[in-house]
């Protein structure tokens, strides 16, 4: 068995109907989302069914973003406050990190990030051996 998760665009489309792009387009994006995850057998996330998981979530969120740019959204960040009369809207990215802020821009990059949360924890070793110290 491979190390890595290979793109299964029908299994994609099955668990999210809604989002609209091509194949060539989400082959992309899973190129794009590898660039985020690591997709080999050196990964912190070691299940591939779990790094599926976390892949198809990046590649919604590519989706999601790249649908927004195309019907001319560009804006980032998430509304905090709208207005009709004389169209008003304010951006926010609340209390967000800078790491965090572009993966809050849509819910399959605000759960991506919360999934992930275990592998961005500081991870310490307590030991008793003494380091060598050169006098």
């Amino acid at each position: 068995m491979s190390g890595i998760v290979e793109f299964n665009v029908n299994k994609f489309r099955d668990i999210y109907p809604s989002l609209k792009a091509t194949d060539a387009q989400l082959s992309m994006y899973f190129v794009e989302a590898t660039m985020l995850l690591n997709n080999t057998e050196r990964s912190c996330v070691k299940s591939l069914a779990e790094r599926e998981v976390l892949l198809f979530l990046l590649v919604a969120h590519f989706a999601v973003l790249q649908q927004r740019i195309d019907e001319g959204n560009e804006s980032v960040g998430r509304v905090a406050s709208a207005s009709e009369g004389s169209v008003s809207v304010s951006l926010d990215n609340g209390q967000a990190t800078l790491s965090d802020k572009w993966y809050q821009q849509t819910p399959y990059g605000a759960k991506y990030w919360a999934l992930t949360a275990k592998y961005r924890s500081f991870l310490y070793i307590a030991t008793n051996i003494a380091m060598p110290v050169r006098r």
